[in-house]
């Protein structure tokens, strides 16, 4: 076993709490049972590691494998069931897996490059939208997967937190993605099962396709919605408005006419996802909110 790298430990404690540093102190005896359970060598994590333990290993038969773990927790489950759900289709494919302690064997992508590696973004978007048709699948009529409208409930917290009022985000920013998400919950069509977390650094370089899509969480909802997190990530650093807004536009442009999906509704989806995710932020680390607001606000513009 590895040392467990003190920036992770720290974001672990940090999201969950008691409950993680509990899981950290087991870790080590966590990773021994399942290389022995799954005739694993694993190697030193995957740097830098986030909310889950990730790491390459071989299996005895001299494949290479990667074995994650993470918290056990419910939107685990949803992973689980969405790597099962896609099979392979546009996504890393899932070898092993206990939802009880949330480990997972998967398969290992190689280069295993992120699309933020590329220093062309419309090359970029343009592959992203080419693997985004490919992930979302019809809701099966028995599921455990989230409903995008449990996520957008939780914009509800925002006030309680400041009692009454919006605290340092733009109260106009946040009556918009309340209004948004609510017009566009109610008036959702045809939902499917999306990724939930589609961004730059969940698309790999691989061999069995050129990209594929890792990390998925496995939601319910509209289509539009999937853009949102690939919108507000692996931006350029301190860009300038008219920069900001040129990158924004043509993203979304380019998701409207590639995958298809209707621009209008990618755009208000943008708004609300980037609201929310400022919330998420605030709520796990009371910081680290302030770039995707910016880019809330930009989206929020382009609307007008």
């Amino acid at each position: 076993m590895q040392p467990i790298p003190a920036n992770f430990a720290r974001m672990i404690i940090e999201v969950h709490q008691e409950q993680g540093a509990a899981w950290l102190q087991r870790l080590p005896d966590i990773i021994d049972d399942y290389a022995i359970r799954w005739g694993l060598t694993v190697g030193p994590p995957f740097e830098p590691l986030s909310y889950n333990y990730v790491a390459p290993a071989v299996r005895a038969d001299g494949s290479d494998v990667v074995l994650k773990l993470g918290v056990p927790e419910p939107t685990v489950n949803g992973e689980l069931e969405a790597l099962r759900l896609y099979d392979g289709r546009g996504i890393v494919r899932l070898l092993e897996s206990d939802a009880e302690q949330s480990v997972m064997l998967l398969e290992r992508l190689k280069p295993g490059t992120m699309l933020s590696s590329l220093s062309d973004d419309q090359q970029a978007t343009s592959i992203a939208a080419g693997v985004m048709r490919q992930l979302w699948q019809p809701v099966p009529a028995e599921h455990r997967f989230v409903l995008l409208d449990k996520w957008f409930a939780g914009l509800a917290k925002i006030r309680p937190e400041f009692e009454g009022g919006t605290g340092p985000f733009e109260a106009r920013l946040v009556e918009e993605a309340e209004s948004a998400s609510r017009e566009l919950l109610a008036s959702t069509a045809e939902p499917m099962v999306l990724h939930g977390d589609f961004h730059h650094y969940n698309v790999l370089a691989a061999e069995r396709q050129p990209w594929l899509a890792i990390d998925p969480k496995g939601i319910v909802g509209d289509p539009a919605y999937e853009p949102g997190a690939f919108l507000y990530n692996a931006l350029p650093d301190h860009p300038d408005d008219r920069e900001l807004g040129r990158i924004l536009v043509r993203r979304v442009d380019q998701f409207a006419e590639e995958v298809p999906l209707d621009r209008d509704r990618v755009l208000a989806w943008g708004v609300a996802q980037a609201v929310l995710s400022g919330w998420w932020s605030y709520e796990d680390h009371g910081h680290g909110w302030e770039d995707v607001m910016r880019v809330a606000a930009c989206l929020s513009a382009l609307r007008a």
